[in-house]
């Protein structure tokens, strides 16, 4: 922030390990003279990998079929399977994709071969495809079985997913967060998980990090309809070394222009 950078007067660049910029006054490093360079691109497979990891651990209920097996029950049971539980079939479902930047379009790529059928809307009104059915907020809400957020935090998308849109939704619907934080508002989430206004969510990014003790999202009564994991979606080992690659890159590019 500006506090930071006036301290540091012989700051010239700014090496942000990460795609998002908005944690840095952008306008104030300009006045100062300060360059600013991001790393784009680097974790797009991570960040769609685990976007079917943490779904497909919720809608398949691996969690208590591993519990299950671990308790020993299977092992005590007559029956070749277990079927308690169940699980739900992505193939022949609707996946709404909000955002549909490189990470969007990838997400669409792979839902797209699980079998469903996509749509999307852009919140940027920018990024359009003819691959995929281009529908309103709405109409995405209204038809989607899965919805995935892959966009930036700004002015378009803060708050953007309230209760009234979250009611919107299928009652059977999933929800998945790996944009940023403060897209989806938090309290509303959890209201309508323990409503049952929707079937489940998937949570990378929170709107404060770490995930305050005290959040609604950490309620026990909606524990087994959601997956909360700490803003890792991007650090696989592939997508480390290329952010790090790209950063040394940025560096070197930067004094070679002085």
């Amino acid at each position: 922030d500006a506090p930071i950078m006036d301290a540091c007067p012989s700051l010239k660049l700014i090496c942000l390990t990460a795609t998002g910029m908005n944690n840095i006054d952008l306008p104030y490093a300009k006045t100062k003279g300060i360059t600013v360079k991001n790393v784009a691109g680097y974790s797009t497979e991570s960040v769609v990998q685990h976007t079917f990891a943490m779904l497909l651990s919720l809608m398949n209920n691996i969690e208590y079929y591993r519990q299950y097996v671990a308790s020993k029950e299977y092992s005590n049971q007559n029956l070749f399977t277990h079927i308690g539980k169940g699980f739900l079939q992505l193939s022949g479902r609707t996946w709404g994709i909000i955002g549909l930047g490189t990470i969007g379009r990838r997400v669409a790529n792979v839902a797209s071969a699980f079998g469903c059928k996509v749509v999307y809307y852009s919140t940027s009104g920018v990024n359009h495809t003819t691959d995929y059915e281009e529908v309103s907020m709405q109409e995405l809400l209204s038809k989607s079985d899965i919805i995935s957020i892959h966009s930036p935090l700004n002015e378009q998308t803060k708050n953007l997913i309230g209760l009234d849109k979250l009611q919107a939704m299928k009652p059977t619907a999933y929800i998945i967060n790996v944009g940023r934080g403060g897209i989806i508002q938090e309290d509303a989430l959890a209201q309508a998980l323990k409503n049952e206004y929707i079937a489940g969510a998937c949570i990378d990014v929170m709107t404060k990090e770490p995930l305050p003790i005290e959040s609604p999202l950490l309620d026990s009564e909606i524990q087994d309809k959601i997956i909360i994991t700490p803003h890792v979606a991007w650090v696989s080992d592939i997508a480390l070394a290329d952010l790090m690659k790209l950063t040394y890159q940025n560096v070197e590019s930067f004094i070679h222009q002085q």
